[in-house]
C-alpha cells in the first residue's frame, strides 16, 4: 500500500509538471512564454502573451492536471482513505510550481490548486470560483482575484469541518499569496496590468 501511494504521488508530480503554457506556446505560436510578459508559465501569462483562446486552453489543462492527479487513487482503485486524494493532489501542485519538464520553474499554482479542490470538494471549488470571477469583474486584476479566491476558499473550508482539507487549503492560500508578492507590489504602485477581455 505504501509503495503504491509513493508511486502514485510521483505520477501526480509528473502530471503536475506538464508545462501546458510552455508547450502550447511553442507548438502553436512559436513562442516561449517565459520570454514575454511576467515570464511565468501559468495561465495568466498565457492569456497575456498568447491570447484569450490559448489562455483558456491552458487554464483548463492546468485545472485538469490537479483534478486528474487528485483522483489517481480512485482511477487505480487503491483502497485508501479519501484524504489520500489530497496527497496526490498536493504533489501535482508541487509539480506545477516546480516542473520537471521546465527546469523546475513553473506557475503560481492557482489553476492546478483549483483542480485539486474540484476533485475533492466540488462545492468549495464553485464557491471560490464565484468569488474569483466577481473580484476579477470588479478589479480587472487576475492576481488580486487569485489571492482573494484562495482566501475565500480557506474561509469557506472551515464550514466543511474537514481539517485535512483546511490545512491543505491554508497551505495553498499562503503559497499563492507568497508567489504573488511581486504582483502585490505592482498593484500598490499602480503598475499591475489589468485584463481587457472582461
Amino acid at each position: 500500500m505504501t509503495i503504491n501511494l509513493i508511486l502514485l504521488s510521483l505520477l501526480a508530480y509528473v502530471i503536475g509538471s506538464i508545462p501546458s503554457g510552455l508547450w502550447i506556446g511553442k507548438i502553436f505560436y512559436k513562442k516561449d512564454i517565459r520570454e514575454f510578459g511576467s515570464g511565468n508559465l501559468g495561465a495568466t501569462n498565457s492569456f497575456r502573451v498568447l491570447g484569450v483562446k490559448a489562455g483558456s486552453v491552458v487554464t483548463v489543462m492546468d485545472i485538469l492536471k490537479g483534478t486528474v492527479a487528485t483522483m489517481l487513487p480512485f482511477f487505480f482503485q487503491l483502497n485508501v482513505d479519501h484524504h489520500f486524494w489530497l496527497l496526490t493532489g498536493a504533489c501535482a501542485i508541487v509539480g506545477h510550481s516546480f516542473p520537471l519538464f521546465a527546469g523546475f520553474r513553473g506557475g503560481k499554482a492557482v489553476a492546478t490548486s483549483a483542480g485539486v479542490i474540484l476533485a475533492y470538494a466540488p462545492l468549495l471549488f464553485v464557491a471560490a470560483l464565484v468569488v474569483f470571477l466577481v473580484t476579477l469583474k470588479l478589479s480587472k486584476y487576475v492576481s488580486l482575484s487569485s489571492m482573494i479566491g484562495a482566501l475565500a476558499a480557506l474561509i469557506i473550508s472551515f464550514f466543511l469541518g474537514d481539517w485535512i482539507l483546511i490545512i491543505l487549503v491554508a497551505c495553498i492560500a499562503i503559497f499563492v499569496i507568497w508567489r504573488h508578492r511581486a504582483n502585490i507590489t505592482r498593484i500598490r504602485n499602480g503598475e499591475e496590468p489589468k485584463i481587457k477581455w472582461m
